[in-house]
């Protein structure tokens, strides 16, 4: 845990409003590459745990919201030579969920998409600890995107298997 650095009201303000941007685009950039990812995930044979397609919507939202609120505490929780590590770790994490979605469902790449969620993972464990350096709170809202991440690498793995 951090000493009591205070940024200003101003520079909270526009630190929230990027971490809210970062995770806007990356959900973004992923949705606008596969517009029918619903359809096409209805399409594929799944094994029998997985979920039904609305469940998604409503989970990612839930998720980035905590993952910008998450980034937005590390921030506040330090200069940034202080906070560098924590929040590059986060953007390059946030780059690999942008890029899942192309993969698995606009080039039909479900081998590769595991991979690359393999490597997601292992960078959102990186992350998780780092933020849970900076801000306990930060550290736990990023769990539960964790473990989602960890359920979508075994639903990646079933669905690429049943549909190779």
């Amino acid at each position: 845990m951090v000493d009591s650095y205070q940024p200003t009201r101003s520079k909270n303000v526009i630190a929230l409003a990027i971490s809210v941007a970062a995770v806007v685009v990356a959900s973004t950039l992923g949705g606008l590459a596969s517009a029918t990812s619903a359809e096409d995930y209805a399409r594929l044979q799944q094994p029998a745990w997985a979920p039904p397609s609305w469940v998604f919507g409503p989970v990612w939202t839930l998720l980035y919201t905590m993952m910008a609120v998450a980034a937005w505490l590390v921030w506040r929780s330090g200069p940034w030579s202080q906070t560098r590590p924590a929040l590059v770790a986060y953007a390059v994490q946030l780059l690999l969920n942008a890029a899942w979605t192309p993969l698995f469902f606009g080039l039909g790449w479900r081998g590769i998409a595991f991979a690359e969620l393999s490597v997601l993972v292992l960078v959102l464990i990186g992350t998780v600890v780092l933020f849970f350096r900076r801000s306990t709170l930060a550290g736990w809202l990023l769990v539960p995107y964790l473990a989602w991440s960890a359920f979508a690498l075994c639903l990646n793995f079933a669905v690429w298997q049943l549909n190779s």
